[in-house]
């Protein structure tokens, strides 16, 4: 038997495939077993959130008449590839009224001096639906872009290398049960300890990796 089975709160089997190896009968001695789910579709990855999981199982099942059947199951994980997006937009985060990142900005006619900068990675886990949507943000990563005053006219390029940390695909509305997104939120911290904040979503992808030419 194969199945899918979504985890909220209890467990929700969505998709349940069984195949029968064998006719009733005796079993004497070690025996293997071809089997093969060829028509089983899987659209959705394996996920292991905060609040939701997304498992697929294999489980097998010796029935027996007069003692308690003997029953074995083991998880199996399940990935999805997807193309390159065809539009993959630069992103800019404003803060301020301009269509650009300023380090330096303006708030009742007082200037804002600022301290530091950083760029934090988050996950954000949906579940539920309308009235009942529960939401649960992590932070996955923090990296520190500037510390101490900026220099006027300064660009500060950043490069994000995402292997060291647990990343998802991007899930939108899986099964009408979850979601999960990712954003870049940039801090900006003033002499005064003030924080601002800005926040842009990100679409996470999985490429299937091709082997490296020698």
């Amino acid at each position: 038997m194969a199945a899918g089975r979504f985890r909220i709160g209890y467990p929700r089997v969505s998709v349940l495939v069984v195949r029968e190896l064998d006719v009733p009968g005796e079993i004497y001695e070690r025996k293997t077993y071809a089997f093969e789910f060829a028509t089983v579709e899987m659209p959705y990855e394996s996920y292991n959130g905060t609040n939701v999981r997304l498992r697929y199982i294999l489980k097998v099942t010796i029935g027996r008449n007069y003692v308690g059947s003997i029953v074995e199951s083991r998880d199996f994980c399940v990935r999805n590839y997807s193309p390159v997006p065809t539009i993959n937009n630069s992103i800019k985060m404003e803060v301020g009224i301009e269509d650009c990142l300023h380090i330096e900005f303006e708030y009742s006619k007082s200037k804002i001096k600022i301290k530091n900068m950083e760029l934090e990675i988050r996950r954000r886990e949906s579940t539920g639906s309308g009235p009942n949507t529960y939401v649960e943000t992590e932070t996955l990563a923090k990296f520190e872009l500037m510390d101490g005053a900026p220099v006027r006219g300064e660009s500060i390029p950043v490069r994000l290398f995402l292997t060291p940390y647990e990343l998802t695909p991007t899930y939108r509305n899986i099964n009408n049960k979850f979601s999960v997104k990712y954003y870049l939120n940039l801090v900006l911290v003033d002499e005064e300890d003030h924080r601002y904040f800005k926040q842009q979503e990100i679409t996470m992808y999985r490429l299937l990796e091709t082997p490296q030419s020698s």
